[in-house]
């Protein structure tokens, strides 16, 4: 796959450059199809990413990788605006449950809540930031559908790290996944990024950022359009 260069080092990617906004189509229009998806590559430039990337303002971003391999820590540090992720809703659920309860028991809770907050943030229309493991297809799904019913787009951002970076950003945050999940996220995450260097993306998806860890540190602001 073609890599993208024409781009500043300091300046933000905005992809909604990429993907105009078109005006209603005509009856007779309805059926034209779609325009083609946009990927940018900005993986293996030793720092010398950009810095930003801007969406548009109804769009919605799904920050998806390998559990470890930084999703949070991106987000915590770079996203303006309304940004929802998992992690947090686990963190809040872990500081008021006692210690002896296993995970597992209340995880179906902390999923719960994770998708009623999600749900209460699309309602106000604004771009949103999502974080997700990959192995949910029905979530970008369901945000692809929101996406298109705002008049926005649905990007991905993927973090693209070696499973030996993702189970050390496990051991550095001092949390874990089984082996077993971490193989089946492992599965997933690869078909994804096969389907994306391939140029094929998820259905409703109209972009896809890839970034490794170098890009992702070097990357300090996502936001959306005014």
């Amino acid at each position: 796959m073609n890599r993208t260069t024409a781009y500043a080092t300091t300046s933000a990617l905005a992809l909604t450059d990429a993907l105009p906004t078109q005006p209603a189509a005509p009856a007779r229009e309805a059926c034209a199809p779609r325009p083609a998806p946009v990927i940018r590559d900005l993986r293996e430039r030793s720092g010398h990413s950009p810095h930003g990337l801007t969406f548009g303002a109804r769009d919605l971003v799904v920050v998806t990788g390998l559990p470890g391999s930084g999703k949070s820590t991106l987000m915590r540090r770079a996203v303006r605006g309304p940004g929802i992720d998992s992690q947090n809703t686990r963190d809040r659920w872990d500081a008021r449950t006692p210690s002896f309860l296993p995970y597992a028991v209340y995880r179906p809770l902390v999923r719960l809540a994770h998708y009623a907050g999600l749900r209460r943030t699309l309602r106000s229309g604004a771009g949103v930031v999502v974080h997700d493991c990959g192995t949910q297809a029905w979530v970008r799904g369901w945000l692809a559908r929101e996406a298109r019913r705002r008049g926005g787009t649905l990007h991905l951002l993927l973090l693209d790290v070696t499973p030996g970076q993702a189970l050390e950003g496990q051991r550095e945050r001092g949390r874990g996944v089984s082996r077993y999940a971490f193989l089946r996220h492992r599965q997933a995450a690869s078909r994804l990024l096969r389907s994306v260097e391939k140029g094929n993306l998820p259905d409703g998806c109209g972009s896809a950022v890839l970034i490794d860890r170098d890009a992702a540190d070097t990357l300090r602001r996502i936001d959306f359009a005014d």
